[in-house]
């Protein structure tokens, strides 16, 4: 499979590193938006082709699948862009800025029969799957309740600080909180309440929401710009709890019981990054012509989009793109 990547910042790279070390994937062309960057992110990974702009990456034959590699608020007309020319993407989160762009990108991904999938690449790890089969088993016996979180001091970083670059701590990291606890408990959302502090420029610095399950299980969840954090999850239920260590990169997990006895612990299996497993999973669904990726469905990256635009409704949000 010959792989393009849209956008030349740092998470453009960590995709370039893990897909370089991958056997059955090619690193095939990247587009920046000058020539320069391009060539110099090229020849740093040993690409053949490096494009200038990003309509001359999407316009080449050869590609397979590109990875959108850019900030959020231009995730809708880079997608587009690359499905009107007959592209299979891979895009970062958060996927879009609000849940209506996701729509129209899926529906048009749909009509084409194009591949169109979310780069949030804990659905896709394999110690998900595990944390949901323990979960399953009935090893803490019915779940009731959830926390996470996730913070870093990233507040300076320029496109998380202004809403024309759909900034803030929801749509970058609050994400992560957010489909940890829907991976978790997959009944509908009944109630959301939320809150945030605000930047000077009007996007949020910090967010604390919480979720109320049709199930009745409920989830409290934190995100920031502001400060780091132990970036947990928890996992409480009625025969025991678990302990998740780093909900954006999962390092294993632990099993407690009622008595906070260590029951049993869950290592993560060797990987390159962790970005690995999303790259496997479009192979995979191009292969057999799919237009998603079952570990992480056109309607669950709706749905998260959803509950964001719920959360930004609530503090008065509105990003300027909208």
């Amino acid at each position: 499979m010959k792989m393009g990547i849209l956008g030349s910042g740092g998470i453009a790279h960590t995709m370039a590193n893990t897909v370089k070390q991958m056997a059955d994937v090619e690193l095939y062309a990247v587009g920046a938006r000058t020539l320069e960057k391009a060539q110099s992110f090229a020849e740093e990974f040993g690409m053949p082709k490096a494009y200038g702009s990003y309509e001359e990456l999407a316009a080449d034959p050869e590609l397979d699948l590109v990875y959108v590699a850019t900030p959020h608020s231009h995730h809708y007309p880079h997608v587009k862009l690359l499905l009107e020319h007959g592209k299979n993407v891979l895009c970062e989160k958060a996927f879009t800025v609000n849940a209506d762009q996701a729509r129209e990108l899926f529906q048009m991904a749909e009509e084409k029969k194009l591949l169109l999938t979310e780069a949030i690449w804990t659905r896709y790890i394999p110690i998900q799957k595990t944390l949901n089969e323990v979960i399953e088993s009935g090893a803490i016996g019915k779940v009731h309740s959830m926390t996470a979180n996730l913070c870093y001091l990233i507040s300076g970083v320029e496109r998380l600080k202004k809403p024309e670059l759909a900034g803030g701590a929801l749509l970058d990291v609050g994400v992560y909180p957010l489909n940890f606890a829907c991976m978790i408990d997959r009944t509908p959302v009944v109630k959301v309440t939320s809150d945030a502090v605000m930047n000077e420029y009007g996007v949020d610095s910090s967010n604390s929401i919480t979720l109320t399950f049709a199930d009745g299980a409920t989830a409290m969840l934190h995100s920031s710009t502001l400060v780091i954090s132990d970036r947990k999850g928890m996992i409480y239920g009625d025969q025991g709890y678990i302990e998740v260590e780093n909900i954006n990169n999962c390092q294993g997990f632990k099993v407690y019981d009622t008595h906070y006895q260590l029951v049993k612990e869950y290592p993560v299996p060797s990987q390159i990054s962790g970005y690995e497993y999303e790259v496997e999973a479009c192979k995979k669904a191009i292969e057999e012509g799919r237009s998603e990726c079952p570990e992480m469905t056109h309607r669950e990256s709706i749905r998260m989009m959803e509950l964001m635009d719920t959360i930004r409704k609530e503090w008065g949000l509105r990003y300027p793109m909208e």
